[in-house]
């Protein structure tokens, strides 16, 4: 199964001319996701790596390609890169910015036009003569095919070129169409809303009014009802009075029942102050009978000692133990006695509560039935004011009835107004959405317009930055070669006359200079040509000189850089230079010893002038 290529090429010959421009064809499918990167390159048959190929052109998309859609592309391979007709096979290999093959060719090759097919003959007749004779032209085939193949070429681009447009305008206005019905359907729908509402109103009110009338028969029925209920309330009053008369008595039974209660209560209270003190001295009892438990598991324990100190005692004490187990015995007899004679007073205090218990439901019971009689007076009154409210219910329904069929009509015509209105106020908007589209057309190409002018702008500012950077660049060599030139004019000046007679007055006399210890190592001169300078006197962060400086130096000798100004202030003025300059002169006309202390200084500044020189030119744009 072959694999499915993601770009096909379409329209390749079995053999080309070398001296001719190649084209070459090809599809992109929605499955590729073109970039600015890709490639067609020309491989030989049997080609191992994408670095194979004889020549490449970029794969430029066609204008207005969507990411995602399959389009037809085209590129053209120029004759000067081809190679000379052979028997050796070539194909197209479609190549993704990653490096991934995305699609190859059928084989073909480049060979030479035959003789025989080299020349065709023409006819043309003549122009301008009616009754002429016939032209016979003879031109190479190559070229006659060229010719048409460019013509059916250029009219298959003007065909695409019209297609394409046809297809914007086919969006453009389905793009319309679309957005007009979407407004129509808003509207429509609005519509139907307005009108669901306004139904939805209509049946409210017409269910308002029926459950007005469903309750003025309900107030209706209610009224006879009441009229029933009043007479069996008097009725259940004339038993009720029966029943407070029968209640009343059993409220006198009860409190006689209450008095004896209350007699047999106070002899309770009294037997139960009686448990109480006996309770007590039971409880003395215990609290007596347990120091006595607690006095005998100490001579327990001091007899435990004596048998683990004196073992012939051993039979008196098992004795005298089992007369302790005997007190023990019965001691806690009598505590089983107390605890029973306890659990006897808690029953009679249980008992006694639940007599109190008695009396209070009793008296709750009697206030009960003097609660129901007062509700059945107030149920009475009740009644009678219900009454008188539901007649005037009634009256006020018969008049909210007539206020809602009157409400009713108005809303009706209320709704066919909002309704016309609502069709204008929705024709209205759809005008005026219609204009506000145009208008944001507009301002979009403005927008688009004022873009490309920004961009413009930018591009300005850019090349302007250029010309300043390299004018700072110039300022900067200019400055550094004046520095140099300055430095330097001294070894040019002729020597004095008690110079030359004696020249090792040249010397400098190290006798006042401060010497450094043994142990310390002395800083070397910085020497741009001093061929004995130790590999670790030159620091890897100092910036190599112009070839001008360098030439200047070693054709005037050892040059001591002693001033870093140069490099640190790129960017002063030429009085700041002319400052440098003169500085650089009085310290040239000082002795050996201020020479070799601005020696030490400069090798102590030089790391920092480097370091500083050195992120200037990483922060610099490369133009």
């Amino acid at each position: 199964m072959e694999k499915a290529w993601r770009v096909e090429f379409r329209n390749v010959g079995s053999s080309y001319f070398p001296q001719s421009r190649v084209e070459c064809h090809y599809s992109i499918s929605s499955q590729h996701t073109w970039a600015s990167h890709d490639w067609v390159g020309l491989f030989k048959v049997g080609w191992l790596s994408v670095k194979d190929y004889h020549t490449f052109v970029w794969a430029l998309a066609p204008e207005g390609y969507q990411e995602g859609t399959d389009v037809n592309c085209c590129v053209n391979f120029q004759a000067s890169y081809l190679p000379k007709s052979s028997s050796q096979q070539y194909q197209f290999v479609y190549v993704d910015g990653k490096g991934e093959v995305c699609s190859a060719s059928s084989q073909f090759t480049f060979s030479a036009p035959k003789p025989l097919e080299d020349l065709v003959t023409l006819e043309e007749g003549a122009h301008g003569e009616e009754g002429g004779t016939d032209m016979l032209l003879v031109v190479p085939r190559a070229e006659l095919l060229q010719s048409r193949l460019q013509e059916c070429l250029r009219e298959r681009a003007e065909l695409l070129h019209a297609r394409e447009s046809a297809e914007r305008m086919k969006e453009r206005e389905r793009e319309k169409y679309r957005r007009a019905r979407e407004a129509w359907d808003r509207g429509c729908e609005e519509l139907e809303r307005n009108i669901a509402d306004l139904k939805e109103e209509l049946r409210e009110s017409r269910d308002r009014v029926e459950e007005m009338e469903r309750r003025q028969e309900e107030v209706e029925a209610s009224g006879e009802a009441l009229a029933q209920e009043k007479s069996s309330i008097l009725t259940m009053k004339a038993a009720s009075e029966q029943r407070i008369r029968e209640l009343e008595d059993d409220i006198k039974a009860l409190a006689l029942k209450a008095l004896e209660r209350e007699t047999e209560l106070e002899r309770m209270k009294e037997r139960a102050k009686k448990q109480a003190v006996q309770r007590r001295e039971e409880e003395k009892e215990r609290k007596v009978l347990q120091l006595k438990l607690e006095q005998s598991e100490g001579e327990l324990r001091s007899l435990s000692a004596e048998f683990q100190g004196l073992r012939s005692s051993l039979a008196q004490r098992d004795t005298h133990a089992l007369q302790l187990r005997d007190t023990i015995t019965t001691l806690t007899y009598r505590l089983s006695t107390a605890q029973r004679k306890e659990a006897e007073s808690e029953a009679a205090l249980a008992e006694m509560r639940g007599l109190r218990e008695r009396l209070g439901a009793s008296e709750r019971c009697a206030e009960g039935l003097k609660g129901e009689l007062c509700a059945l007076v107030a149920q009475r009154d009740q009644g009678q004011t219900e009454l008188h409210q539901a007649r005037l219910q009634a009256a006020q329904l018969t008049l909210q009835l007539a206020d809602a069929s009157l409400a009713l009509r108005e809303a009706r015509a209320h709704w066919a107004q909002e309704r016309q209105s609502l069709q204008c106020s929705t024709e209205v908007q759809l005008g005026e959405t219609c204009r506000e589209l145009q208008e944001l057309k507009a301002s979009l190409r403005v927008a688009q317009k004022e873009k490309e002018q920004l961009l413009l702008e930018q591009q300005d500012l850019m090349e302007y930055m250029g010309q300043v950077e390299q004018r700072r660049e110039a300022l900067a060599d200019a400055k550094w070669s004046a520095a140099v030139f300055a430095s330097t004019s001294l070894h040019d000046s002729p020597l004095s006359d008690s110079e030359d007679e004696n020249p090792e007055a040249l010397q400098p006399s190290r006798q006042p200079c401060r010497q450094p210890p043994p142990s310390s190592r002395p800083l070397a001169h910085y020497s741009l040509c001093d061929p004995q300078a130790q590999p670790d006197s030159l620091l890897p962060s100092t910036p190599p000189s112009s070839p001008r400086d360098m030439s200047r130096s070693l054709s005037r000798g050892g040059v001591v850089i002693s001033q870093p100004a140069p490099l640190l202030l790129p960017r002063q003025s030429g009085g700041d230079t002319l400052t440098h300059s003169s500085e650089s002169e009085e310290e040239n006309n000082t002795d050996q010893c201020g020479g070799h202390s601005s020696g030490e200084e400069a090798a102590l500044l030089l790391p920092e002038t480097t370091d500083t020189v050195l992120s200037d030119l990483a922060n610099t744009s490369q133009w």
